[in-house]
C-alpha cells in the first residue's frame, strides 16, 4: 500500500467545516443568554407586581393574569406559605384515603343531604361549576356533588370521586317518589323483629334514596361497580329511578374481588345479577322463589353476583374443574370467608346458588351484621 494512502487529509479552512464556536463566539453567546434570562425575569416580576397591585386596589386585572394557571403560579411564587404541588398532591391523597374504604376502591360517599363531610379530611363539594369557585363542606341538596380537597388556600379537584346526597325517606308518598314505585318497608307498619342476632338498626327504614337518572346511571361507586348495576329490574321506562345502597356492601364486594384477584381470577367480568329490590318488586316482581320477607336486598346491603369474563351471561369455571356449577359459587365463598375474618365489622350472609330457573350459579353476599350461610336454588 502506498504511504500517501495513510496520510490524513489536511484540515479544511472553510467556515462550514469548523469544529464549533470560537472562544470569542462562546463569550458572545453567553452574554446574549444572560440578557434574555434577565429580560424574562424582569417581565415576570412586572406581571406579578401588576397583579398584586391590582388585587390590593380592587382594580381590573390584565386578561393574562386571570387564567387559573397564571394565578396559581403567581400565588405560589409570591406567597411564602403557599404549599408546593407535591405537598398538595400528597395531602389530597391522604384526605381521600379514608373515604375510599377498606378496599381503597370506593369512588363515592353516600350520605344524607345536609350532613357535613369529614372535617379532618378538608374535603369540599360543589354541585355546579368548578369546585374551586363554588365550594362548601356540606351538600345542601340531593344529587351528585363534585369533590375537592382544601389545602390552605389551594383547592385540588378530585376527578374520580363523588359525594352522593340522598333524597330523604320522607319524600316517599303512597309508596312512590314521583312516578317511581317503591312500595312500603316493614318498619313503616310497626316495629320489625328480625333474627335475634341481628342489630336492630339493620331493619330500620332506609335513611334515604339515591336519585338515578339517564345521565348519572353510569357514575362509578367503586372501581368495579356503577349505580346502574344495583337498580331494581323493573319499571324500565320510568326515570328518575331511586336506589338504596349501603357503601359497606360495595366495600365488601371490592374486598372479595381483591381476594379473588390474588387467587388468579380476573374480576373485570363481575356481574350483579340482583342488587337493590324495592319492597314492591321483592314481594311480587320476577322470580320470587326463595325470597325472604325481610330480604337484605330491600335495605341496600345485599347483592347476588357472578364472574363472567367470557361474556356468555353465565358464571365462569373459577375453580378450574372443567365444569360451571355450584362449586364455582363456593370458590367465591372462600374469598368471602377470608374477607370476614379480616374485617369482622363486615360480617353478613353468604348463600351459594345452583343453576336454576333461567340463571347460572351465583353467590349472595350481604352485610347483615351477623354470620349466615346457606345453599339455595331460587333468588338470593
Amino acid at each position: 500500500m502506498p504511504l500517501e494512502a495513510l496520510q490524513l487529509r489536511p484540515e479544511s479552512r472553510r467556515r462550514w467545516h469548523g469544529p464549533g464556536l470560537t472562544r470569542r463566539g462562546e463569550r458572545v453567546l453567553n452574554a446574549l443568554s444572560a440578557v434574555v434570562v434577565a429580560l424574562l425575569a424582569v417581565g415576570w416580576g412586572y406581571s406579578v407586581a401588576t397583579l398584586r397591585q391590582a388585587e390590593a386596589r380592587n382594580l381590573p386585572m390584565p386578561d393574562a393574569a386571570l387564567t387559573p394557571t397564571g394565578r396559581a403560579v403567581t400565588t405560589a411564587l409570591t406567597n411564602a406559605d403557599a404549599p408546593t404541588a407535591a405537598y398538595v398532591e400528597g395531602a389530597a391523597v391522604e384526605a381521600m384515603t379514608s373515604l375510599r374504604g377498606r378496599s381503597g376502591k370506593l369512588r363515592a360517599r353516600i350520605q344524607p343531604t345536609g350532613e357535613p363531610l369529614p372535617s379532618d379530611a378538608n374535603v369540599v363539594v360543589a354541585s355546579d361549576g368548578e369546585v374551586a369557585t363554588d365550594a362548601t363542606p356540606v351538600p345542601s341538596r340531593p344529587g351528585l356533588w363534585r369533590v375537592g380537597v382544601a389545602v390552605g388556600k389551594v383547592l385540588r379537584p378530585v376527578a374520580d370521586f363523588n359525594v352522593i346526597a340522598l333524597h330523604p325517606f320522607a319524600e316517599k308518598r303512597q309508596g312512590r317518589i314521583g312516578q317511581y314505585l317503591l312500595g312500603s318497608w316493614p318498619g313503616e307498619r310497626g316495629a320489625v323483629r328480625g333474627p335475634a342476632r341481628a342489630p336492630a338498626s339493620k331493619y330500620a327504614n332506609p335513611a334515604g334514596f339515591i336519585e338515578v337518572t339517564r345521565d348519572n346511571q353510569t357514575t362509578r361507586v367503586s372501581e368495579h361497580f356503577k349505580l346502574q348495576d344495583f337498580l331494581t329490574h323493573n319499571q324500565p321506562n320510568v326515570w328518575p329511578k331511586y336506589l338504596v345502597l349501603r357503601p359497606e356492601l360495595v366495600d365488601k364486594l371490592e374486598l372479595v374481588l381483591n381476594d379473588l384477584q390474588r387467587r388468579g381470577v380476573k374480576t373485570a367480568g363481575v356481574r350483579v345479577m340482583s342488587g337493590f329490590r324495592t319492597p314492591s318488586y321483592n314481594a311480587g316482581g320476577g322470580n320470587t322463589g326463595g325470597r325472604a320477607n325481610l330480604s337484605r336486598h330491600m335495605y341496600g346491603d345485599a347483592s347476588d353476583i357472578f364472574i363472567d369474563n367470557d361474556g356468555n351471561g353465565n358464571m365462569d369455571d373459577l375453580n378450574g374443574d372443567g365444569r360451571v356449577d355450584i362449586g364455582d359459587s363456593r370458590f367465591i365463598l372462600e374469598s368471602v370467608e377470608r374477607v370476614e375474618r379480616a374485617h369482622p365489622e363486615l360480617v353478613g350472609g353468604a348463600g351459594v346458588y345452583v343453576a336454576c330457573c333461567g340463571h347460572g350459579p351465583f353467590i349472595h353476599i350481604d352485610t347483615r351484621g351477623y354470620r349466615a350461610r346457606w345453599v339455595g336454588t331460587g333468588s338470593g
